[in-house]
């Protein structure tokens, strides 16, 4: 039987101070051992996905632990209280940004939650809403879209981003190349408001990661493939 236990013990076989030094400076607390996303995958390929594992693994409180559940997360168990659980007690933007999108996506709450989140004073809260919003519209059919709700989203996207703080500017700005890649209804709505924000500052501390400007990497998205092309998950 899989345990947090054993599976901490397996990650940390696997991490490299090297790795954790490199994660620290993206802005990682210290409760990690620095395992390589990639190397997670085994683990992954084993287990598939586990409810009570992945609810374990995250109340950890360790950061490649908390990665994994997310990984590992069975969105048809999950309840409202379990992700609410999750988008407060993320420990860093990789956590609230990638790990409680990638269940809550795909969980029957996913769109409902991120509306309530996206209006949080807590930005940890409020960019794990826009980052499921983000991953909800890259995994849905245009069809089951609420493409009115969207529109007033993008709206808001341009009078309050450059007013919001530094990771929640990060968040909407994502969400407006989501919309411009993933939605082809909305596409050109996307980029007009790439174009209305501009530039976009968000502070990456001590590392070489820039922004992404929305019009460009939404034309990039375009080049690559059809617009409207839907991910088969929202996890990676």
């Amino acid at each position: 039987m899989e345990t947090a236990s054993n599976i901490l013990r397996e990650l940390e076989a696997m991490g490299s101070e090297q790795t954790k030094k490199t994660l620290i400076k993206h802005g990682a607390p210290e409760n990690m051992f620095g395992v390589k996303i990639g190397d997670m995958k085994a683990i992954v390929k084993r287990i598939k996905k586990d409810y009570q594992l992945a609810l374990d693994l995250f109340n950890t409180g360790n950061s490649d632990a908390m990665y994994l559940a997310g990984l590992i997360g069975d969105e048809t168990k999950m309840t409202k209280a379990d992700l609410n659980h999750w988008a407060k007690n993320s420990t860093w933007h990789l956590i609230s940004e990638y790990t409680v999108p990638f269940v809550a996506a795909e969980s029957n709450y996913g769109f409902e939650l991120s509306l309530e989140w996206i209006q949080s004073k807590n930005e940890r809260i409020a960019t794990a809403g826009w980052a499921t919003l983000s991953a909800f519209v890259s995994i849905t059919a245009d069809e089951k879209l609420d493409m009115k709700a969207l529109e007033k989203l993008l709206d808001l996207v341009t009078k309050e981003i450059h007013q919001s703080t530094n990771r929640i500017r990060y968040t909407m700005n994502g969400f407006v190349i989501s919309i411009g890649g993933y939605v082809r209804a909305l596409n050109a709505n996307a980029k007009e408001t790439a174009k209305a924000i501009g530039k976009v500052n968000v502070s990456m501390g001590d590392t070489a990661c820039k922004v992404p400007d929305a019009l460009q990497y939404i034309e990039k998205m375009e080049k690559m493939y059809p617009v409207g092309k839907k991910r088969k998950t929202a996890r990676c």
